[in-house]
């Protein structure tokens, strides 16, 4: 109604007319959006599509979301895309109000995919905001293989990720690792199969590495039988960095020496070499070679700086070997050399703790039979080094098993490290009194984190030089 036709109206038709336009202002306002139904998720639900890779990414997105994006990397295996670690985390996670995404990496099937892992996750975020809208925060999570990738993350992306979480996290490398585990695999062709020339690197196919896993449990196995074959297993299994305590079992006490060898022999048994083979395969196929090497590594000085040197000590004599002539074998006749092409791509896709940008929560189990908790000592020392300590937190729960942890566990560690993004303060929520109360107090399925300091890495090399990633 015009201004003029109000002006000749009647004092109490006036009144009449300006409580209508009143309440048809207030149902205009009413139908425009208000701040917090912006926040809402233009979609929700089950979320799917291509990166221009070819790789695929999922997405799950509650009705009511509360803002924060969690970005998940998945770990080693099958490319298929996942956003949670585990279905009971989504769905907890989901109640909670938290969005969540992540790819499958490689569209080429290879399961080592490093060289996309990162840049796949990155482009996840593009594809999932154009839908959804941009978070008001953004953190990564990743399990295993997907904890480096994770790690990377965290080193590279600051401005699209606020925070990362890491679990049972790969984060010393795929050279670090490949080359313990070489130490484990020659040590076990070495002393247990003197008389065969087995082939420990350089595999042409994953049915050859399949074979030689086969053929080293056996060899493993059969050493169970004698004092002497058990000896030289728990030497292989301190080179691999193998824990003590194995799944279902009481943890041995600290000097039941063969206690602990037998419960090494459990991991082995289980397929711990299976692991190893596989995952060396497919390192090599995604690097081009082999990136380990053992020539020039002192066996002796190797085995004195693992946490395992004094059961190994105990068993050799009970059996009476001269473990200084084996430890002198390993030494000479170790030959095999890396192909430098290899070395240098795996320290440009497969490495991480050149650095943090954004604050990294670490949370690993004490007894972890495929990445050895001790991994987490090395990429502590190289955060420091690099001068981003403040940002790095790590926390271990008292559990055996690879990834081990309880929705409760992971969902407390989530809630820390939010506390740091939004705080910028640590406050002490990522102590090990803090995230059990946190954890339990959350009335899921229990929690065990524990004070704990793990053990150097037995690994025998010098760091390598890294690419400047700052």
């Amino acid at each position: 109604m015009p201004v003029s036709t109000l002006r000749r109206l009647p004092r109490t038709r006036l009144r009449i007319a300006l409580v209508a336009l009143a309440t048809l202002a207030s149902a205009a306002l009413t139908a425009l959006p208000s701040p917090a139904a912006e926040a809402e998720p233009p979609v929700s639900g089950h979320l799917a599509g291509t990166l221009s890779d070819g790789a695929t990414w999922v997405a799950d997105v509650p009705e009511r979301w509360n803002g924060t994006l969690l970005l998940f990397s998945h770990g080693f295996g099958p490319t298929v895309a996942r956003d949670a670690p585990t279905d009971a985390v989504r769905a907890e996670l989901l109640a909670e109000g938290y969005a969540m995404a992540g790819s499958s990496y490689d569209p080429h099937g290879s399961m080592w995919a490093l060289d996309s892992a990162e840049r796949d996750q990155f482009a996840t975020l593009d594809a999932v905001t154009a839908q959804i809208g941009t978070p008001r925060r953004t953190l990564a999570i990743g399990q295993s293989m997907g904890g480096l990738v994770n790690a990377q993350i965290a080193r590279d992306g600051g401005g699209r990720v606020d925070g990362a979480l890491g679990q049972c996290g790969l984060v010393a490398g795929g050279t670090d690792l490949d080359n313990y585990q070489l130490d484990a695999e020659y040590t076990i062709a070495r002393l247990l199969l003197p008389a065969q020339d087995v082939k420990l690197v350089r595999f042409g196919t994953s049915a050859e590495a399949s074979a030689a896993a086969d053929l080293l449990t056996r060899a493993v196995t059969a050493a169970q039988s004698t004092p002497r074959g058990r000896a030289r297993t728990a030497l292989a299994a301190a080179f691999l960095n193998l824990p003590a305590w194995a799944p279902g079992e009481n943890r041995p006490a600290p000097t039941d020496w063969a206690g602990q060898e037998e419960q090494q022999y459990a991991w082995f048994a289980q397929g711990v070499l299976s692991f190893v083979e596989g995952g060396r395969y497919a390192v090599e196929q995604s690097v081009g070679g082999n990136n380990s090497w053992n020539r020039g590594v002192d066996y002796a000085r190797l085995l004195a700086g693992s946490a395992h040197a004094a059961q190994v000590h105990a068993l050799y004599r009970a059996a009476g070997l001269d473990l200084r002539a084996d430890l002198r074998t390993l030494t000479e006749e170790a030959t095999v050399t890396a192909d430098p092409a290899a070395v240098r791509t795996a320290r440009r896709t497969s490495s991480a703790g050149q650095g943090l940008e954004v604050p990294l929560l670490d949370v690993h189990t004490t007894a972890d039979n495929l990445v050895p908790v001790e991994q987490e000592n090395r990429f502590a020392a190289r955060v420091r080094a690099a001068g981003d300590g403040a940002l790095l937190r790590q926390a271990f729960v008292e559990r055996q098993g690879h990834c081990a942890f309880t929705t409760a566990e992971t969902v407390a560690a989530l809630h820390a490290l939010e506390h740091r993004v939004a705080t910028g303060r640590w406050d002490g929520v990522a102590t090990p009194a803090a995230l059990q109360r946190s954890a339990t107090g959350l009335g899921l399925d229990g929690a065990a984190y524990i004070a704990y300091q793990p053990a150097r890495l037995t690994v025998g090399r010098d760091d390598p030089p890294h690419p400047t990633h700052r």
